[in-house]
């Protein structure tokens, strides 16, 4: 829809907060639920791992708050406002322009940075022969010579009011046409470099980067004054806000601040090798080299793959000559007794580690299976076995048996993992029940959670394709 009047006030959006929930809430609760783009800058999976400015910085701050982290990826600002108000999360980390509209509905932050709004157009098709004067005759220059043109923006956001406003400023039409108010913040930089259309605009921070990536993109004709970026919270969450404040204002005087935002907007060099990249998750649907063995892994343990491969990664980050500092080695971190039992020998080939840690995992899930019948809650005694043994988490039942009020010991929260964490007293270490002897079981705990954690970051990154089971048989039987 092409339209070249002032925007009026925004259809199925209200101002009003659905829930009253501020930092005391979130602390008791546990963790902070932040709402972020999803673009290539804020928040992806890079060769398994997850990065991104908006990432960095919420870490950063959840540690800060002594919070845990979740991170919910939505689309548009607008859309991410409405879910703010009603609670589905407690702050929206997007690169957000302050304007009057969107005060009337969140708080804003004290700003991250600033910025300007740019025209994104291509360069004239034989740009790689032209010079700069060549090229800056052959595309748009100034405002003034947008007026008649056809200029996509998405709904609701601040380029739309700054084209309506351009239009006045210019005294001619521009003719704007809005996608949807759901529309990833990129879709529209990639429909200019493939051709779809021939104009959008986007804050040149975000231009940059793409720029890097899409060579035949022109970025730099300036549409607007300097704006401020800024993170929003709920109107009534004053605490919260406060304390916000009080931390940005400390994170930007130190050198980490400048370290995060020079490494995702200031440099191309680097964000075109992760662009480039196979396994950049905004761009591809691979986390590593071994996916396809990870694929036939996860279908031997009738796993989603995704959880096979946040398995790999927490235990070498796809790294097949890691070795850890007990003698564990290859991607799954076996150890040379445990590898030989499960039919690996070269601990350093992908294939053979793989194998022996699927066949590890299927030994468990079916030792597990006879006393713990709730998939879940197996899944962790899975995965604490895997990574501290199974006898530290048999000593664990016997002392929950012992010591315990609630003596359910099918349960891992609260219950089996409880014990477990004990085993690093001695009391409990020493215990005539317990054979495996001390235990710093603290990083089996961990080790769930991460990941757990990990496993809902690749499931909002990575679809769970249909693989190619040539690709599979082939990855299986080469050698």
């Amino acid at each position: 829809m092409a339209i070249s009047c002032n925007p009026t006030q925004k259809e199925g959006f209200s101002s009003e907060t659905a829930v009253s929930l501020d930092l005391d809430a979130i602390r008791k609760r546990g963790y902070l639920n932040a709402l972020v783009d999803n673009n290539s800058i804020s928040y992806f999976i890079y060769k398994g791992r997850p990065m991104g400015y908006e990432y960095e910085l919420l870490q950063l701050l959840a540690k800060d708050l002594n919070v845990g982290l979740k991170i919910k990826v939505t689309n548009g600002v607008e859309s991410a406002i409405d879910q703010l108000n009603r609670g589905e999360g407690d702050i929206i980390a997007f690169p957000m322009t302050i304007n009057k509209p969107r005060k009337e509905r969140v708080s804003f932050t004290r700003p991250l940075f600033n910025t300007y709004q740019v025209l994104v157009q291509r360069k004239p098709d034989n740009w790689r022969k032209l010079n700069d004067d060549q090229i800056n005759a052959g595309v748009i220059r100034t405002p003034a010579e947008l007026g008649g043109k056809d200029v996509y923006v998405i709904k609701g956001t601040s380029h739309e009011i700054r084209m309506h406003n351009l239009s006045e400023e210019i005294g001619s039409d521009i003719l704007i046409h809005q996608d949807t108010i759901t529309a990833e913040s990129e879709s529209l930089i990639r429909k200019v470099s493939a051709g779809e259309i021939d104009y959008t605009v986007a804050d040149h921070t975000m231009a940059q980067v793409n720029a890097a990536y899409y060579p035949n993109l022109d970025v730099n004709t300036v549409l607007s004054v300097p704006q401020q970026i800024a993170w929003g919270v709920r109107k009534n969450s004053s605490v919260l806000l406060e304390t916000l404040d009080q931390w940005l204002g400390k994170i930007k005087k130190e050198p980490t601040f400048m370290v995060i935002y020079n490494r995702y907007f200031k440099s191309p060099r680097t964000s075109l090798l992760r662009m480039k990249s196979d396994y950049f998750s905004y761009g591809s649907n691979r986390l590593s080299p071994y996916d396809d063995l990870i694929k036939a892994g996860a279908t031997e343990l009738q796993w989603d793959w995704r959880l096979l491969a946040a398995v790999v990664y927490q235990e070498s980050k796809f790294n097949p000559n890691g070795e850890s500092w007990a003698g564990a080695r290859g991607l799954m971190q076996l150890m040379p007794e445990t590898a030989k039992r499960f039919g690996a020998h070269n601990l350093n080939d992908p294939k053979e580690s793989l194998h022996a840690g699927v066949r590890y995992l299927k030994y468990l899930d079916k030792y597990w299976t006879k006393s713990v019948p709730d998939s879940v809650q197996r899944l962790k005694f899975i995965l604490a076995s895997y990574n501290a043994g199974l006898s530290h988490i048999l000593d664990a039942k016997k002392l929950l048996l012992k010591y315990g009020k609630d003596k359910d010991v099918t349960r891992w929260d609260d219950n089996v993992q409880v014990y477990l964490l004990k085993k690093s007293e001695s009391k409990f270490y020493r215990d005539p029940v317990v054979t495996a002897g001390y235990c710093k079981c603290e990083e089996p705990v961990n080790y769930i959670q991460d990941v757990f954690d990990r496993f809902e970051e690749y499931k909002t990154h990575i679809k769970d394709d249909l693989f190619d089971e040539n690709a599979i048989r082939s990855a299986v039987t080469s050698n």
